[in-house]
């Protein structure tokens, strides 16, 4: 079997994905997907789009299950929805401010101080700050399963495709 240069450097781009979940300044899901993409048009063949349609749908479960998850876990927390869409918001911006750790410590911060404001009680703000991070763990942990399926169903693609 000979491994032609795109394999390579598809293979390289899906492991700069995942690195890129653990450590935020990449679109590291995204990246992942993207990658099989570019593979399933430079291999132009059956198999490769039929591995890629199996991709696409494990990437879009993965999407639900990463906002799904996290969601659940914080309301049951009694953290409402639009205090959970602000932290997400602040996150985004800690992205930015605050490059790798900022998205998450801004989601985190963001329910603390809301909740305290909220309750005017400092132990539900924490018991809320505690699910924010457990939240985070889960949404990193889904992401990482959803990134390594994607992996797997391509090699298991080319393998098929080449073999």
């Amino acid at each position: 079997m000979v491994i032609s240069e795109t394999t390579v450097l598809v293979a390289l781009a899906m492991a700069v994905g995942t690195v890129g979940i653990i450590v935020p300044v990449l679109p590291g899901l995204l990246l992942v997907w993207g990658a099989f993409v570019v593979w399933a048009i430079a291999a132009g063949t059956t198999g490769g789009w039929v591995g890629l349609g199996v991709a696409t749908l494990v990437y879009a479960a993965g999407l639900v299950a990463q906002y799904l998850f996290p969601g659940r876990r914080l309301k049951a927390a009694g953290v409402p929805t639009w205090v959970i869409g602000l932290a997400l918001l602040v996150g985004v911006v800690g992205l930015f401010v605050v490059p790798v750790v900022g998205g998450p410590l801004g989601f985190v911060a963001t329910v603390f101080i809301v909740q305290s404001i909220r309750h005017r009680d400092p132990v539900v703000a924490r018991r809320a700050t505690g699910q924010a991070l457990r939240a985070v763990v889960v949404n990193l942990g889904v992401e990482l399963l959803t990134a390594l399926a994607l992996v797997t169903t391509w090699v298991v693609t080319v393998w098929v495709t080449q073999a």
